[in-house]
Parts: structure tokens; sequence; C-alpha cells
């Protein structure tokens, strides 16, 4: 039986939004730093250090949804990032993105909000 490819979507091309992040290096990067500062340099060098042990433990569901709020608040959208306008406006700020993947961008970044608002 020969299977028709265009019904399964195998030949459309599909953007994916991928978060690339290397915060094990950089957090080592400034522990070294650290460990060799003049004692004037310390207290930026350890805020700085703090402030990338945070973003390093953020979650790669997080990282997506501050990628779509973003898009979101570039478009003045304000309500829910599952919304139809939402979606809409995510697919017009990320040309080539498919619905499906707007779809599931936006309901992750609607559950990391309200993961958040619960917290």
């Amino acid at each position: 039986m020969k299977r028709d490819h265009r019904m399964s979507g195998l030949t459309k091309q599909e953007q994916s939004v991928i978060v690339l992040r290397d915060a094990d290096s950089i957090v080592a990067a400034v522990r070294a730093a650290l460990d060799g500062a003049a004692p004037e340099e310390r207290p930026g060098l350890e805020r700085a250090l703090e402030i990338v042990e945070d973003a390093s433990a953020t979650t790669y569901e997080d990282q997506q949804a501050r990628w779509v709020r973003q898009r979101l608040d570039a478009a003045g959208v304000t309500g829910p990032a599952d919304s139809i306008p939402a979606i809409k406006a995510l697919r017009e700020a990320a040309p080539g993105l498919s619905l499906k993947s707007a779809v599931d961008l936006a309901k992750t970044t609607r559950s990391a909000e309200s993961a958040r608002r619960g917290a």
C-alpha cells in the first residue's frame, strides 16, 4: 500500500523554537573569576553569580514561556497566552511557526504562567 505523505504532514516544513543555553559553563566562568577576584571586584561577581545561577535553574518550559510572552507583549497581547488573538500574534511574530507548534507553545506558556501565579 502506497502512503500519501501529504496527508501525514511529512512534507511540510515546520519551524521549531529551540532554546540554547550554556549555563553550566557560564556559572563555572563566573565562579573562576570570583576565585581570582580582587576584593573590590567580589561584590559584583558574587551578584553576577547569583543571577547566572538563578537563570540556569529555569526550566526549558519556563524559557519557552518567556520567549512566547516577549513576542505577545511586543504585539500588545495582554490576555491569556492560549487565546486565539495570542496564537495569531505568535504566528505573525514567528513566520513559519505551524499552528500546532503555536498552540503547543501557547499551552506551555499558559501553564507556566498559571503555576507562577499559584506559587
